[in-house]
Protein backbone atom coordinates (compact mmCIF):
# COMPACT_ATOMS: atom_id res chain seq x y z
CA UNK A 1 0.00 0.00 0.00
CA UNK A 2 1.30 3.44 -0.97
CA UNK A 3 0.78 5.62 2.11
CA UNK A 4 2.39 8.66 0.49
CA UNK A 5 -0.85 9.44 -1.35
CA UNK A 6 -2.70 10.24 1.88
CA UNK A 7 -2.98 13.77 3.24
CA UNK A 8 -4.00 12.51 6.68
CA UNK A 9 -3.08 9.37 8.62
CA UNK A 10 -5.31 8.60 11.58
CA UNK A 11 -4.16 6.03 14.13
CA UNK A 12 -5.91 4.16 16.87
CA UNK A 13 -3.61 3.93 19.90
CA UNK A 14 -4.06 0.58 21.67
CA UNK A 15 -2.89 -2.29 19.52
CA UNK A 16 -1.68 0.02 16.76
CA UNK A 17 0.78 2.59 18.11
CA UNK A 18 1.27 0.94 21.51
CA UNK A 19 1.16 -2.73 22.49
CA UNK A 20 -1.36 -1.87 25.18
CA UNK A 21 -4.42 -4.04 24.54
CA UNK A 22 -3.32 -6.57 27.16
CA UNK A 23 -2.53 -3.69 29.55
CA UNK A 24 -6.12 -2.52 29.40
CA UNK A 25 -7.65 -5.98 29.48
CA UNK A 26 -5.73 -6.76 32.67
CA UNK A 27 -6.66 -3.37 34.12
CA UNK A 28 -10.37 -4.02 33.58
CA UNK A 29 -10.04 -7.36 35.36
CA UNK A 30 -8.08 -5.99 38.32
CA UNK A 31 -10.35 -2.96 38.71
CA UNK A 32 -13.58 -4.96 38.84
CA UNK A 33 -12.18 -7.86 40.88
CA UNK A 34 -13.68 -6.48 44.14
CA UNK A 35 -17.02 -7.59 42.67
CA UNK A 36 -15.72 -11.14 42.35
CA UNK A 37 -13.90 -13.23 39.75
CA UNK A 38 -17.07 -14.00 37.80
CA UNK A 39 -17.94 -10.32 37.44
CA UNK A 40 -14.36 -9.40 36.56
CA UNK A 41 -14.17 -12.05 33.85
CA UNK A 42 -17.53 -10.96 32.45
CA UNK A 43 -16.15 -7.42 32.29
CA UNK A 44 -13.10 -8.63 30.38
CA UNK A 45 -15.31 -10.54 27.94
CA UNK A 46 -17.43 -7.44 27.35
CA UNK A 47 -14.36 -5.23 26.93
CA UNK A 48 -12.71 -7.53 24.37
CA UNK A 49 -15.96 -7.86 22.41
CA UNK A 50 -16.33 -4.07 22.29
CA UNK A 51 -12.85 -2.85 21.44
CA UNK A 52 -12.48 0.86 20.84
CA UNK A 53 -15.36 1.97 23.06
CA UNK A 54 -14.51 4.30 25.94
CA UNK A 55 -13.94 3.17 29.50
CA UNK A 56 -16.76 5.44 30.66
CA UNK A 57 -19.35 3.47 28.72
CA UNK A 58 -17.80 0.13 29.65
CA UNK A 59 -17.83 0.78 33.40
CA UNK A 60 -21.35 2.19 33.21
CA UNK A 61 -22.40 -1.03 31.47
CA UNK A 62 -20.58 -3.06 34.12
CA UNK A 63 -22.45 -1.39 36.97
CA UNK A 64 -25.82 -1.51 35.20
CA UNK A 65 -25.71 -4.95 33.58
CA UNK A 66 -22.81 -7.12 34.74
CA UNK A 67 -22.48 -6.45 38.47
CA UNK A 68 -26.16 -7.08 39.31
CA UNK A 69 -26.03 -10.59 37.81
CA UNK A 70 -22.42 -11.68 38.44
CA UNK A 71 -21.25 -9.94 41.58
CA UNK A 72 -20.89 -11.80 44.87
CA UNK A 73 -21.55 -8.67 46.95
CA UNK A 74 -24.32 -6.13 47.13
CA UNK A 75 -22.14 -3.05 46.89
CA UNK A 76 -18.66 -2.27 45.61
CA UNK A 77 -16.70 0.61 44.11
CA UNK A 78 -18.83 3.13 42.25
CA UNK A 79 -18.13 4.64 38.84
CA UNK A 80 -15.68 7.36 39.86
CA UNK A 81 -13.61 5.00 41.97
CA UNK A 82 -13.57 2.37 39.24
CA UNK A 83 -12.40 4.96 36.72
CA UNK A 84 -9.62 6.18 39.00
CA UNK A 85 -8.31 2.72 39.87
CA UNK A 86 -8.43 1.73 36.22
CA UNK A 87 -6.59 4.90 35.16
CA UNK A 88 -3.82 4.22 37.69
CA UNK A 89 -3.31 0.70 36.33
CA UNK A 90 -3.41 1.82 32.71
CA UNK A 91 -1.08 4.79 32.99
CA UNK A 92 1.70 2.64 34.39
CA UNK A 93 1.26 0.15 31.56
CA UNK A 94 1.10 2.76 28.79
CA UNK A 95 4.39 4.26 29.90
CA UNK A 96 6.20 0.92 29.80
CA UNK A 97 4.61 -1.13 26.99
CA UNK A 98 6.23 -1.57 23.59
CA UNK A 99 5.77 1.03 20.86
CA UNK A 100 5.11 -0.08 17.29
CA UNK A 101 8.38 -0.86 15.50
CA UNK A 102 8.79 1.28 12.42
CA UNK A 103 6.61 4.14 13.67
CA UNK A 104 9.41 6.72 13.54
CA UNK A 105 10.47 5.54 10.08
CA UNK A 106 6.88 5.84 8.85
CA UNK A 107 6.79 9.40 10.15
CA UNK A 108 9.93 10.12 8.14
CA UNK A 109 8.44 8.48 5.04
CA UNK A 110 5.23 10.54 5.23
CA UNK A 111 6.56 14.06 5.90
CA UNK A 112 3.64 15.79 4.18
CA UNK A 113 0.87 13.82 5.90
CA UNK A 114 -0.91 15.10 8.98
CA UNK A 115 -0.93 12.48 11.74
CA UNK A 116 -3.68 12.12 14.35
CA UNK A 117 -4.51 9.77 17.18
CA UNK A 118 -8.22 8.90 17.40
CA UNK A 119 -8.61 6.56 20.35
CA UNK A 120 -11.14 5.20 22.79
CA UNK A 121 -8.60 5.92 25.55
CA UNK A 122 -8.83 8.92 27.83
CA UNK A 123 -7.69 12.02 25.94
CA UNK A 124 -5.80 13.75 28.76
CA UNK A 125 -4.11 10.48 29.71
CA UNK A 126 -3.02 9.83 26.13
CA UNK A 127 -1.57 13.31 25.67
CA UNK A 128 0.43 12.97 28.88
CA UNK A 129 1.74 9.50 27.99
CA UNK A 130 2.71 10.52 24.45
CA UNK A 131 4.52 13.57 25.80
CA UNK A 132 6.42 11.49 28.34
CA UNK A 133 7.36 8.96 25.67
CA UNK A 134 8.63 11.72 23.41
CA UNK A 135 6.33 11.07 20.45
CA UNK A 136 3.67 13.74 20.85
CA UNK A 137 5.20 15.93 18.12
CA UNK A 138 4.81 13.19 15.52
CA UNK A 139 1.04 13.60 15.76
CA UNK A 140 0.83 17.13 14.42
CA UNK A 141 -2.90 16.85 13.80
CA UNK A 142 -3.61 16.20 17.47
CA UNK A 143 -4.22 13.41 19.98
CA UNK A 144 -7.91 12.80 20.62
CA UNK A 145 -9.80 10.37 22.84
CA UNK A 146 -12.69 9.85 25.20
CA UNK A 147 -15.05 10.98 26.53
CA UNK A 148 -15.76 11.90 22.87
CA UNK A 149 -16.38 8.84 20.69
CA UNK A 150 -14.32 8.05 17.61
CA UNK A 151 -17.33 8.88 15.45
CA UNK A 152 -17.64 12.29 17.07
CA UNK A 153 -13.93 13.01 16.79
CA UNK A 154 -13.68 12.02 13.13
CA UNK A 155 -16.78 14.02 12.17
CA UNK A 156 -15.53 17.10 14.02
CA UNK A 157 -12.00 16.97 12.63
CA UNK A 158 -13.27 16.47 9.08
CA UNK A 159 -15.58 19.47 9.34
CA UNK A 160 -12.79 21.64 10.75
CA UNK A 161 -10.44 20.60 7.96
CA UNK A 162 -7.93 19.08 10.34
CA UNK A 163 -8.42 15.72 8.60
CA UNK A 164 -8.03 16.23 4.88
CA UNK A 165 -8.91 13.67 2.23
CA UNK A 166 -7.62 11.34 1.07
CA UNK A 167 -7.29 10.02 4.60
CA UNK A 168 -6.47 6.61 6.05
CA UNK A 169 -7.41 5.07 9.40
CA UNK A 170 -5.08 2.45 10.89
CA UNK A 171 -6.99 0.36 13.42
CA UNK A 172 -7.24 -3.03 15.10
CA UNK A 173 -10.92 -3.35 16.00
CA UNK A 174 -14.29 -3.70 14.33
CA UNK A 175 -15.33 -0.37 15.77
CA UNK A 176 -12.29 1.27 14.15
CA UNK A 177 -13.47 0.01 10.78
CA UNK A 178 -17.06 1.09 11.40
CA UNK A 179 -16.00 4.58 12.46
CA UNK A 180 -13.64 4.94 9.49
CA UNK A 181 -16.34 3.78 7.07
CA UNK A 182 -18.95 6.21 8.38
CA UNK A 183 -16.43 9.06 8.15
CA UNK A 184 -15.36 8.10 4.62
CA UNK A 185 -11.76 7.19 5.46
CA UNK A 186 -9.85 4.32 3.90
CA UNK A 187 -8.98 1.62 6.43
CA UNK A 188 -6.19 -0.85 7.11
CA UNK A 189 -6.65 -3.52 9.77
CA UNK A 190 -3.51 -4.24 11.82
CA UNK A 191 -3.68 -7.75 13.23
CA UNK A 192 -0.48 -8.21 15.21
CA UNK A 193 -1.74 -6.91 18.54
CA UNK A 194 -5.49 -7.09 17.87
CA UNK A 195 -7.87 -8.86 20.23
CA UNK A 196 -10.57 -9.43 17.59
CA UNK A 197 -11.59 -13.10 17.67
CA UNK A 198 -11.24 -14.92 14.34
CA UNK A 199 -10.08 -11.70 12.70
CA UNK A 200 -9.00 -13.57 9.55
CA UNK A 201 -12.59 -14.60 8.82
CA UNK A 202 -13.91 -11.10 9.49
CA UNK A 203 -11.23 -9.37 7.37
CA UNK A 204 -11.89 -11.74 4.47
CA UNK A 205 -15.66 -11.34 4.71
CA UNK A 206 -15.40 -7.54 4.74
CA UNK A 207 -12.71 -7.44 2.05
CA UNK A 208 -10.43 -5.27 4.19
CA UNK A 209 -6.85 -4.24 3.57
CA UNK A 210 -4.68 -5.90 6.17
CA UNK A 211 -1.15 -5.78 7.58
CA UNK A 212 0.41 -7.41 10.61
CA UNK A 213 1.99 -4.19 11.86
CA UNK A 214 3.00 -0.65 11.01
CA UNK A 215 6.45 -1.94 10.12
CA UNK A 216 4.89 -3.98 7.30
CA UNK A 217 3.61 -0.76 5.72
CA UNK A 218 7.03 0.86 5.34
CA UNK A 219 8.41 1.58 1.91
CA UNK A 220 11.51 -0.47 1.02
Amino acid sequence: MRLGKYHSLTFDCDGVVLDSNKVKTEAFYRTTLPYGESAAQAMVDYHVANGGISRYKKFAYFLEQIAPTHANLQQGPYLEELLQVYADHVREGLLSCDMAPGLETLRQQTPNARWLIVSGGDQAELRDVFAQRGIVDWFDGGIFGSPDTKDEILARELVSGNIQQPALFLGDSKYDYQAASVAGLDFVFLSGWSEVDNWQVWVARMGLSHAVSIQCLLQP
